[in-house]
C-alpha cells in the first residue's frame, strides 16, 4: 500500500527543519518515484551562496540524477512551501505530473506571478500539512527578529 500525501509531506518537513537548523529559510522537499522517495534537499542558498540552491531545484538535480533522465515524468514532489517562480519554471521544464505543497507563499508564489509556468497536465495539490509548515516559516522568521 502507497503511503500518503501527509507521510511525503512530513518527510520534506524533516528537511524544513534541516534547513532552520542551519539558518537557511525552511523549505524542504521530496521527490517520489513507484512510491519510493529517490530525492530530498532543504535550502541551502545560504551555505552555497547560490540565490538558485532552493530546495526544490536541489531535488529536482538530485531526482535526475537518480534515474538518470533529464525528465521526472513518474514522480511526484512534495514541498513544504509553494514554490517561487524559478522553481515552478523548473517543475514545468522537469515535466513533473504532480506537485503537492504545504503552505501559500503570498509574496513569492508561482500562483500569483506565473500561474503558467507548470506543465500543462501538472497536477496541483496545496494545503497538505498546510498549518504545520506554516508554523515552521513563522517560527524561523520570529527567531530572527
Amino acid at each position: 500500500m502507497p503511503f500518503t500525501d501527509e507521510y511525503y509531506m512530513k518527510q520534506a518537513l524533516m528537511e524544513a527543519q534541516a534547513a532552520a537548523a542551519e539558518g537557511e529559510v525552511p523549505v524542504g522537499a521530496v521527490i517520489v518515484c513507484n512510491d519510493r522517495i529517490i530525492a530530498r534537499a532543504h535550502n541551502q542558498t545560504e551555505r552555497l551562496s547560490d540565490p538558485t540552491a532552493h530546495a526544490e531545484m536541489l531535488a529536482i538535480t538530485a531526482a535526475t540524477s537518480a534515474l538518470g533522465a533529464k525528465y521526472l515524468t513518474d514522480c511526484t514532489l512534495y514541498v513544504t512551501v509553494e514554490p517561487c517562480v524559478m522553481c515552478a519554471g523548473a517543475i514545468g521544464w522537469s515535466q513533473i505530473p504532480v506537485l503537492v505543497y504545504g503552505a501559500t507563499d503570498e509574496k513569492r508564489g508561482f500562483r500569483q506571478f506565473a500561474p503558467h509556468a507548470l506543465h500543462p497536465k501538472t497536477t496541483v495539490r496545496q494545503g497538505v500539512m498546510e498549518n504545520e509548515c506554516m508554523v515552521e516559516m513563522q517560527r524561523f522568521f520570529q527567531n530572527r527578529r
